[in-house]
């Protein structure tokens, strides 16, 4: 699930079927913060995504659905998306 604001973008990973969430970051994060200084630019997207992809690898997670909301997937949901999937999710 990804939430975008207008300085921050947000993702979580969650288990539907218990309503628990496995994994979550977002530019907010101590790690993406100090790689990018602006978080509503597209690289501050793409440290996100690659975050999620390395927390979701770490609990043995490959197989996601994206739900981007009603967000158009350009920009910084499209960039959070293509860095994930370069980080192993397949979705």
């Amino acid at each position: 699930m990804v939430y975008r604001s207008l300085k921050h973008i947000y993702c979580q990973i969650v288990d539907d079927t218990v309503g628990r969430t496995l994994a979550a970051t977002g530019t907010l994060a101590q790690e993406v913060r100090e790689a990018a200084p602006k978080t509503n630019s597209k690289a501050a997207a793409a440290l996100v995504g690659a975050r999620i992809a390395g927390l979701a690898a770490e609990k043995g997670i490959t197989q996601v659905a994206f739900d981007r909301g009603h967000y158009p997937y350009h920009g910084r949901v499209k960039e959070l998306a293509e860095a994930a999937r370069k980080g192993g999710l397949k979705f």
